[in-house]
């Protein structure tokens, strides 16, 4: 059985502390990938730049989509992760401390499967990704893994 991999966007170091420190404790050891920025995200999801020697027919499980990031913003991302063919279907969970309405809207309208506010408590934030990792690695099914490589 594939590992289930976790692409974290998130630009903000303390949330990225506070996300391994919440999947650590709800004890969801899955290899978590951090990308700081959008750029670097599409680079993982598309195999480019950094990450240009990576095996591309292994996708994340769950993709963690922070908004407000630096170089290209996440609904950018997210608008280029449905465009392609290869992607479109991969589980993208906006998780933001947006307020925007707009940005939930426009989220949805993407192609988010959910979209999620961090809670501002510890507690609350960890309750948060205990169940989205119960939801998304455990009890979603995925669609078949050949069907989510990329044959770029």
């Amino acid at each position: 059985m594939e590992e289930k991999i976790i692409l974290l966007v998130e630009d903000n170091p303390d949330d990225v502390t506070l996300t391994e420190r919440a999947l650590k404790k709800s004890h969801i050891l899955n290899t978590l990938i951090v990308a700081k920025d959008g750029a670097e995200a599409l680079d993982y999801i598309f195999g480019t730049g950094i990450y240009s020697g990576r095996d591309i027919g292994i996708m994340p499980e769950v993709i963690l989509l922070d908004l407000k990031l630096p170089k290209i913003d996440g609904l950018e991302v997210l608008k280029r992760i449905r465009s392609d063919k290869r992607t479109n279907i991969l589980p993208v969970v906006i998780l933001t401390s947006s307020k925007e309405e707009n940005d939930l809207i426009t989220g949805y309208t993407l192609g988010a499967n959910s979209y999620i506010r961090k809670p501002v408590n510890f507690n609350q934030f960890v309750d948060a990704i205990r169940q989205l990792g119960l939801y998304w690695l455990v009890l979603n099914e995925a669609p078949p893994v050949n069907n989510r490589k990329f044959n770029g």
